[in-house]
């Protein structure tokens, strides 16, 4: 609670630096909740033009007017990542309005917790559609301006991008295809000035377990963990403003998150039985 506080209090301090302006325009996919739209604040409150795209218009309104108060210009659309048509639209109406991409946030992403063995393939293709796809499409119609402008590319991963999760498998898969394609991007734009930044949170609180789908696709309604005990969207979202600005190559949060990295690197055996263990005792777990 008192990291949430003290946020706040950062939260109201940084206000007025919203109306000075850097010229610069940001893009956040994913951007109405969770870490989406606390990222969506923190870029606004640095003086960015906001672009924050999502599929729930309601939840774009709010957004649009939480920017709105704070004075900054912002554009809020409709769309779906998985679908590159709407990517594109979301690129070129970003274009329109303010001239320019500086930082792209692939931020929107789904989760599955279920057993393999136990569920469809269709689970695996959404997962991959919104977590791989959508950030494949979008990069792709942002990298010309990104390049011009050498900008930021940010996926926003996870530790399951790193080290495989029982239960978790479309999830592993799609962060780590999100890794290796962020990865070799960097290395064929090396010369151009592109900035890549694969940031991994770690457990954040947020909505994207409840939302999880099960082994027939339908979400699982209920978070398997005690969101209270982990980090605040608020702070993930600081912590990834500041890599941007230092031009990060990667972002790993939290101490559970780099011991995981750490020992996985080290002692795959081990490490692969701890992380059975440890995703085994969650309430429900499918093992």
């Amino acid at each position: 609670m008192v990291a949430k506080v003290s946020y706040f209090v950062k939260f109201v301090r940084l206000t007025s630096m919203a109306t000075i302006g850097t010229g610069k325009t940001v893009i956040v996919t994913g951007g109405t909740s969770g870490i989406g739209r606390a990222l969506a604040h923190r870029f606004a409150l640095a003086g960015y033009y906001v672009v924050v795209s999502g599929r729930d218009t309601d939840r774009l309104s709010a957004v649009s007017s939480e920017l709105d108060r704070i004075g900054v210009s912002n554009l809020c659309i409709q769309s779906d990542v998985s679908n590159e048509k709407d990517c594109a639209e979301l690129v070129n109406a970003t274009v329109e309005k303010f001239g320019r991409v500086d930082v792209l946030i692939n931020n929107a992403g789904i989760s599955m917790r279920a057993l393999f063995n136990d569920m469809e393939l269709s689970v695996i293709q959404k997962v991959m559609d919104i977590n791989f796809w959508g950030t494949v499409f979008c990069t792709k119609h942002a990298l010309p301006y990104l390049l011009a402008s050498k900008g930021s590319v940010v996926g926003v991963s996870s530790i399951a991008g790193k080290n495989g999760l029982p239960g978790r498998t479309g999830y592993s898969a799609s962060k780590f295809a999100m890794e290796g394609f962020l990865q070799a991007l960097r290395t064929e734009n090396i010369q151009k000035g592109l900035h890549v930044l694969v940031a991994c949170p770690g457990f954040t609180e947020s909505a994207i377990r409840t939302t999880a789908l099960g082994a027939d696709g339908k979400p699982q309604s209920e978070s398997p963990r005690d969101e209270k005990k982990m980090m605040s969207a608020e702070q993930v979202a600081d912590a990834i403003f500041k890599a941007v600005l230092s031009r990060k190559r990667d972002l790993v949060l939290t101490n559970q998150g780099r011991f995981a990295v750490w020992l996985g690197r080290l002692f795959p055996s081990w490490s692969d039985k701890m992380i059975f263990k440890h995703m085994s005792a969650e309430p429900g777990s499918p093992f």
